[in-house]
């Protein structure tokens, strides 16, 4: 079984993501930004989109939802916790749920921090994540609903996974998060390395994403408790893991 992914820039620094199952021709969509450039993708592919999962409730991810769902009567799954938002769910999803698509397992990791009921969509076979707005490149979601214990905890889950996963976010922010994250670790090699091919990217409006988990974990500051160089640029060599990530999440906050 072969998927073909396929990128798809929405409204001003949204992505979703296309997932098409060659051998049966069923499609999936990770949330709905933008109606429009979903079906122009798909109308060029001359793909019918069979499913669309469902992250979170925010307007910039389910806008669409409507009319995709009606044009193409695709079932729509989504987080059971965050139901009452999102008209038009057919799957609840919570923790540990699993279902098939298209010969491919998916796994649902539940999130909550940027809102109470996010959810993640991994597939474990194939070492995909599609994170939403949890887990960006070289950074995280901002807790509109949650608390910093609830995203330490959430980002926890991901970094537990292997380290070759590759992950698919909801944004373009990459510039902005490893820039903030040289403020916190400005000798980290890897760090450097990543922001001049980030800005090269950019420079060429060339997409940041999509990352692994492993180059997360050497390079995002919201994953880098345990750096001694941050904890002691942050003044925190003794304190605990989800302090220092709630100090880090302050601060990008801060501006």
């Amino acid at each position: 079984m072969t998927l073909e992914l396929i990128q798809i820039p929405c409204l001003t620094d949204n992505y979703t993501v296309l997932g098409h199952e060659t051998e049966t021709g069923e499609t999936f969509c990770i949330d709905a930004p933008d109606a429009r450039p979903i079906l122009s993708t798909l109308a060029e592919k001359n793909w019918k989109l069979t499913h669309l999962f469902i992250t979170h409730h925010h307007k910039d991810h389910v806008q669409g939802l409507d009319q995709l769902k009606k044009q193409f009567n695709c079932k729509v799954y989504g987080p059971t916790k965050e139901s009452d938002k999102i008209i038009g769910l057919d799957e609840l999803l919570i923790e540990g749920d699993t279902f098939n698509f298209a010969g491919h397992n998916v796994s649902i990791i539940e999130t909550p921090g940027h809102t109470l009921g996010h959810i993640c969509y991994h597939l474990p076979d194939d070492r995909l994540l599609f994170s939403g707005d949890t887990l960006f490149v070289g950074g995280c979601g901002r807790l509109f609903e949650g608390t910093p214990a609830d995203m330490w905890s959430s980002l926890s889950k991901l970094m537990a996974l292997p380290g070759e996963t590759t992950f698919y976010c909801g944004h373009e922010y990459t510039l902005s998060n490893v820039e903030f994250a040289m403020k916190l670790e400005p000798n980290n090699i890897d760090l450097q390395t990543r922001l001049h091919e980030v800005r090269e990217k950019r420079a060429a409006n060339q997409p940041t994403v999509p990352s692994t988990i492993e180059n997360e974990l050497k390079t995002n500051p919201f994953l880098r408790s345990s750096s001694q160089e941050l904890r002691a640029n942050l003044k925190l060599e003794t304190a605990s893991d989800e302090a220092v990530f709630t100090q880090v999440r302050h601060l990008k906050d801060q501006g």
